[in-house]
């Protein structure tokens, strides 16, 4: 097959190199423009660009496909197949219908759960014990049309953001590399979507990150794991932020006000919560470093003290 492969952040990575190590061809990369990035606010270059670029493929990095020069410009490489991870950018209907075997989506859930920006985090957040991979027949939609293949993983009660974003990259090349030769020959069947079993994974914002300590302990835990390592959860310490980077769950029954330090060791700093107490294990002050609980209590007495 003559494939196009869509994609731009990290995440696309392992499937584009599963895609190059196929039989078949990669005939363009199309990825999302070099955006102002660091304090210098200099254009940087995404991860699937710098391997493309690597390799020696076009690389096509339009604002949009929703002009006549974009489409045209995507039917010159006459693709037997699209391949889109994380791309970024919406496909028109008149973009799925260029290639002869059409465009395929790998979704870093087990849809129709979690369509939308942020299906990792969104999973973690609410406490699922599983998720998974999808690869699925792209319609105009955002993420409605039939499942062709899917694998599933346990989500631990340790993963982080950051985890399962990397085990859920490894298993999308995996699904893809296993699943490639039947697209090509169109043996994979299409199973439709429940659209009401749908939800959405809203884009994350950073102001989800502040913790409000009346919530339940294993709530804010989850929120510490799917904020790691972007936007990490935070709270305040004597007037600065601090973000906290690793905690868990401490059954220890309290009565003092949420928000409050009960006990401190080497093995993490006990705060009340809503309900129980949250543990917090590695932290991290303005311009510091990121301080497991036993460095953090070096040279503070924080008994007593009031997060938030």
């Amino acid at each position: 097959m003559r494939i196009i492969f869509a994609g731009t952040p990290d995440f696309s990575v392992p499937v584009l190199q599963a895609l190059l190590h196929s039989r078949h061809e990669v005939v363009a990369v199309y990825t999302q423009p070099d955006r102002p990035a660091g304090r210098g606010r200099k254009l940087a270059v995404g991860p699937v660009k710098q391997l493309a670029q690597q390799r020696g493929l076009p690389v096509m990095q339009p604002d949009g496909l929703k002009t006549a020069a974009a489409r045209e410009a995507l039917a010159a490489l006459r693709p037997d197949l699209m391949v889109v991870v994380a791309y970024g950018l919406l496909l028109p209907q008149a973009v799925l219908d260029i290639p002869s075997l059409g465009c395929v989506n790998l979704h870093a859930s087990l849809l129709p759960r979690w369509r939308g920006a942020a299906p990792i985090q969104r999973a973690i957040l609410a406490g699922d014990d599983h998720t998974g991979v999808c690869l699925m027949r792209m319609q105009a939609g955002l993420e409605t049309g039939p499942v062709l293949a899917k694998v599933s993983t346990p989500v631990s009660a340790d993963d982080t953001g950051g985890s399962l974003h990397e085990r859920l990259s490894t298993l999308a090349a995996e699904l893809l590399a296993r699943e490639l030769d039947n697209l090509a020959a169109g043996s994979l069947p299409a199973t439709p979507q429940d659209d009401s079993q749908a939800t959405y994974a809203h884009k994350l914002d950073k102001r989800e990150a502040a913790i409000d300590w009346r919530d339940d302990a294993a709530q804010i835990d989850r929120q510490v794991r799917a904020f790691n390592p972007w936007p990490v959860a935070q709270t305040y310490y004597q007037g600065q932020v601090l973000r906290i980077w690793a905690a868990g769950v401490a059954e220890r029954a309290t009565t003092a006000v949420p928000g409050t330090v009960v006990a401190a060791s080497r093995e993490g700093i006990d705060v009340a919560c809503g309900r129980a107490c949250l543990r917090l294990r590695e932290l991290q002050l303005p311009g510091g470093k990121r301080l497991d609980a036993a460095a953090f209590l070096n040279s503070r007495r924080v008994v007593g003290d009031r997060l938030g």
